[in-house]
């Protein structure tokens, strides 16, 4: 099959196909239908997403985007995911360091604009990293905004031209809380002290109990997105 040419058929028609199948399931055409030309990305807020996967599909390619700005315990987490589930870890470096990025186009790039720096430490880095594949898999949920409220379980992505595939878009709160418990899941531990969506350590805070999970994000610009999901 010619992705390109035919992935955004291919996609609309899955979507309709899966919209009520579970994650398994989801997970389970992803890989009969793309092989080892699917990969998966994690953020590394928790490893529910690898914990699914990998159960399917064990030995996965999972990238994971290494900003230079990420909190310890996310690296951390990210290390015991690697060490606790079978998977292929990739650990995704911009073009520039931090030093480097610093050097050329002044310091605290990620306040004066964040959409800058995530382009050149997110955007970009995950464009290059996705170039071997033909879909990947996120962990986007309805649930999570505003503008992840019309996620698709499969999406024709144009941009990337890439299937991208969303196997809990529809879980709630609920369904992940009873998921992780169930399975004993690895959990960032900054998840326990206010942090309920996790980014790079200078644009993520707390967030107080019972308030939007993701106004923590880039708090105080308008920035919802860092842009790898758009």
């Amino acid at each position: 099959m010619n992705v390109t040419t035919d992935g955004a058929t291919l996609a609309a028609e899955a979507a309709a196909e899966l919209e009520e199948a579970s994650a398994p399931e989801i997970i389970r055409w992803a890989a009969e239908t793309f092989g080892d030309k699917l990969c998966m990305t994690s953020s590394m807020a928790d490893a529910l997403m690898v914990d699914l996967v990998s159960k399917v599909v064990p030995g996965i390619d999972v990238i994971f985007l290494d900003t230079g700005y990420h909190f310890a315990e996310t690296i951390g987490t990210r290390d015991a995911v690697q060490q606790v589930y079978p998977i292929n870890l990739i650990n995704v470096e911009p073009r520039r360091t931090v030093a480097e990025q610093d050097r050329d186009l002044g310091p605290r790039l990620h306040g004066r604009d964040p959409n800058i720096c995530c382009h050149l430490r997110k955007v970009e880095p995950l464009q290059q990293a996705l170039e071997p594949y033909e879909a990947w898999l996120s962990g986007l949920r309805r649930e999570d905004s505003a503008t992840r409220r019309n996620v698709g379980v499969v999406e024709w992505n144009a941009r990337k031209k890439m299937v991208k595939v969303n196997p809990i878009a529809r879980w709630t709160k609920d369904d992940v809380d009873s998921y992780m418990a169930e399975h004993g899941v690895l959990v960032n531990p900054l998840q326990y002290d206010g942090y309920p969506s996790i980014g790079c350590a200078p644009c993520t805070r707390r967030v107080a109990q019972g308030a939007d999970p993701r106004s923590g994000r880039w708090a105080g610009t308008g920035k919802t997105e860092c842009g790898i999901h758009l």
